[in-house]
């Protein structure tokens, strides 16, 4: 890649884009959205001038020295602990959520670093109760070897080190992908003192779920973000809930694609595309609520010169206008299918409040993983580019600041060690991640976030490895091509700095970094924070 001296380079033409957009839309709204959502689409736009020097070049990877933690008080009982997660949902799909938006970010604190470091479903939720990084817990991606279900070890996970503290244990919905096929439809996974989990294929029937109650198959007739709302007030409802603390994980599918399928389906309108975009499917009271929704107009969508992009073959396809109207629908049937998540999220925490519990309960809301239609030219997840690796996350309950937001790089794996410390249980595995509250009222904006990716289809050998070190995302392959990022000036990772020379120290740095963490484990991974 040339260097970028002489010529505007292409972060700042988007800047300038994304602002003048911004300026003559500001007369004009999205239609009618039925009250679901803001009247258009809220667009980021670069704060101050453009800088006028090389931007990032004086801005080292890992500035002073580590900080020292804020003391965070433990509640004096063991707090209730509620995890729900979305999948597949990206950080810029929460502003179509008002409960949310209401309920988490203003009651709780917003940590706008939520990072997946294996970004796609399996790997992702493996993190989220074994506290490691996908090349320790084996799950590493969805199917074949080091895939789904059946790669993953769950004898000894967060709801097993709960149960030693004391605690009931409740999981409600979408477990990995493969569970409940191959003999498993009846297995309850050890730890779990009330287990509803949906069986595959059916999880991806949104109308028709089956779900293994505690050893025992049952199929509904009814949306499955609606049934899952059902059995979490069920759960919570329960007068044993006021006898010991309890930890209850809600996994919704929405907005992950699945059925039936709708008139307006891409593959049903296109039934000769042979590689039509996959879609989910909403609750019946929010179709075509989002009709006018279109796609987001940052420079980062259907991105031109991918000339300097070198790990993926996907990014240098050109997306025709066919693909990019189903791209378009795809976006709006997401968007709807969360809105039944947003209001069970309210109907749980009525519930809480109803029942008493709610001032001694911790509530994270976060997904596994991003998710992009059309920016670099992509459709889906596994990426490093921060639509993908980054995640939604949010936090509330005692002790934590309201309406406050947190720059502390957070990642999946961080959760399961930070429930552990919130319930005085011990963890008897080894775990990658750390106990975060400490650090979210303090500066912290880095911290050494190994980040990889493997085959889809199967396989152990990762596609990339790479960090993420505040603004930096630094990635690299097994044939030694790399990208590097500085995402400050460059938010929309437009340009790959990996070849030019004024950069250099950064490479280098974060490409040592990358080495030395790639296969790190328990306490040698990187677990100190900086500003």
């Amino acid at each position: 890649m040339p260097v970028r001296g002489s010529r505007e380079p292409r972060w700042l033409a988007a800047a300038v884009m994304v602002a003048v957009a911004g300026l003559t839309a500001a007369g004009c709204t999205s239609g009618d959205t039925q009250g679901q959502g803001p009247e258009r689409e809220r667009h980021v736009v670069p704060k101050g001038p453009a800088p006028v020097r090389a931007p990032g070049q004086q801005d080292q990877v890992l500035p002073g020295k580590p900080l020292t933690s804020d003391p965070f008080t433990q509640p004096r009982r063991q707090p209730n602990l509620l995890m729900i997660t979305v999948d597949d949902a990206a950080q810029k799909d929460m502003q179509y959520l008002p409960h949310v938006q209401h309920l988490m970010a203003d009651q709780g604190t917003t940590l706008d670093n939520g990072l997946a470091p294996t970004p796609i479903c399996v790997p992702a939720r493996a993190s989220l109760v074994s506290g490691q990084y996908s090349h320790n817990h084996g799950a590493v991606t969805i199917n074949g070897a080091g895939g789904g279900f059946e790669a993953f070890e769950d004898e000894d996970t967060l709801p097993v080190w709960l149960q030693q503290a004391g605690y009931d244990t409740m999981f409600i919905g979408k477990y990995l992908n493969g569970y409940g096929e191959d003999g498993s439809e009846t297995y309850v996974p050890p730890g779990w003192s009330d287990w509803r989990a949906t069986v595959d294929p059916s999880t991806y029937n949104f109308v028709r779920p089956t779900v293994n109650d505690n050893g025992t198959d049952r199929t509904y007739h009814q949306y499955s973000s609606d049934l899952f709302s059902d059995l979490t007030v069920d759960m919570l409802d329960d007068p044993a809930r006021q006898q010991k603390p309890w930890y209850l994980w809600v996994n919704y599918v929405a907005p992950h694609t699945g059925g039936p399928d709708a008139k307006d389906d891409p593959k049903v309108l296109h039934p000769d595309d042979k590689s039509p975009i996959k879609t989910t499917t909403p609750a019946p009271e929010d179709e075509n609520t989002f009709d006018s929704l279109d796609l987001p107009r940052t420079p980062d969508m259907f991105e031109e010169d991918t000339s300097d992009k070198a790990i993926i073959r996907a990014v240098h396809r050109r997306v025709d206008a066919v693909h990019r109207q189903e791209m378009r629908e795809a976006r709006q049937q997401r968007i709807e299918a969360l809105q039944a998540v947003d209001r069970a999220v309210a109907r749980t925490v009525r519930t809480l409040r109803r029942t008493g519990q709610l001032d001694n309960t911790y509530i994270v809301f976060t997904s596994d993983n991003g998710y992009v239609l059309g920016e670099h030219n992509l459709d889906g997840k596994l990426w490093y580019f921060r639509e993908i690796a980054g995640i939604p996350m949010y936090i509330r309950g005692p002790g934590i600041a309201k309406g406050a937001r947190s720059d502390a790089p957070v990642t999946n794996a961080d959760w399961a060690p930070t429930f552990a410390a919130l319930a005085d249980a011990k963890p008897t595995r080894e775990v990658d991640g750390t106990n975060v509250l400490p650090w979210l009222d303090t500066r912290a904006s880095r911290r050494v976030v190994p980040i990889e990716g493997y085959p889809v289809q199967g396989g152990t050998t990762p596609l990339y490895t790479g960090v993420v070190v505040g603004p930096w995302t630094y990635v690299e392959n097994k044939r030694g091509r790399a990208e590097l990022y500085y995402r400050n000036v460059d938010p929309w990772q437009l340009d790959n700095l990996r070849r030019d020379p004024r950069y250099h120290q950064q490479y280098k740095q974060l490409r040592d970094l990358t080495r030395k963490y790639a296969d790190c484990a328990g306490s040698e991974c990187p677990s100190d924070f900086y500003r």
